[in-house]
């Protein structure tokens, strides 16, 4: 039987890692590496470094000023219905591949899969008078940070790069990840058998979403400059290669958008 600072040193842990405020062109990854140096942090194969969203679209210059755009007839009608300026909901449409409807400072949108507020258009740690955007291609975004810190320290590390997002029917965020790098993000246990030896038939875990989650916990959301965790010893499997595909699930088997988003899709004018 192990000792208990074996016990421990097993335990998952997450360090929160406080960062300069993240400008635009700034080399994230030497950010990261720097912050961990002066906290006295180091990564160790295996962990994992959850990357707040906005840090990452910000270091992409991800960023739109409102006063640039020119707001469509539609997007002022969806403007006065939602409460929401024309020049936002502008960007919005510019960024969803979907708009289901809304309610008051929010529209239900598809983005990247994903059924998110506002197509992840946030004013929120943006710059005055900006909006922040997504992140670009953040499966591919995910993979450079974890191959440039590959490269940097010896580690094989896995990347999460984290939002928020609500839950149908629950008060407040939750946190969301949005892409993934260097290990299988979703357990499937559809193999396994519960505690009574029943058949587990349609489980599968998604881990990386759990992971976003502890993640988000530390992070925060409003002014705490904590745009990175990093996570030891978590239940993860390191992989090479991480498919997107690997955390969607269809329109058409998934239990909220198979009835009810598609009963909305047909109301919305």
């Amino acid at each position: 039987m192990g000792s208990k600072s074996e016990e421990n040193e097993r335990r998952m842990q997450l360090f929160g890692v406080h960062t300069k405020l993240i400008k635009t062109e700034d080399d994230l990854p030497s950010i990261i590496l720097d912050a961990l140096k002066r906290q006295k942090l180091k990564i160790e194969d295996g962990d994992v470094l959850a990357i707040a969203s906005k840090a990452v679209a910000t270091a992409q210059n991800r960023l739109k000023r409102l006063g640039s755009v020119k707001p469509s007839e539609t997007a002022k009608k969806l403007a006065k219905r939602y409460d929401l300026k024309p020049s936002f909901i502008e960007i919005v449409l510019q960024e969803a591949e979907k708009v289901y409807g809304g309610v008051s400072k929010a529209l239900l949108t598809l983005k990247d899969h994903i059924l998110t507020a506002n197509a992840g258009v946030d004013h929120k740690n943006a710059p005055h008078g900006y909006v922040v955007l997504w992140p670009k291609h953040p499966f591919k975004t995910a993979e450079k940070i974890r191959k440039k810190i590959l490269a940097r320290t010896s580690k094989r590390v896995g990347v999460l790069i984290v939002d928020s997002r609500v839950t149908p029917l629950r008060m407040g965020t939750t946190g969301l990840a949005l892409a993934v790098a260097g290990f299988e993000p979703v357990r499937d246990c559809r193999a396994g058998k519960d505690l009574y030896g029943n058949a587990i038939s349609i489980t599968r875990h998604a881990l990386a979403d759990d992971l976003a989650s502890a993640a988000h916990l530390i992070m925060g959301e409003t002014n705490e400059r904590t745009p990175v965790v990093l996570i030891k010893n978590a239940p993860i499997m390191l992989i090479d290669k991480v498919k997107p595909s690997s955390v969607v699930i269809s329109a058409k088997k998934c239990l909220f958008t198979k009835h009810i988003i598609q009963k909305a899709v047909r109301e919305f004018p």
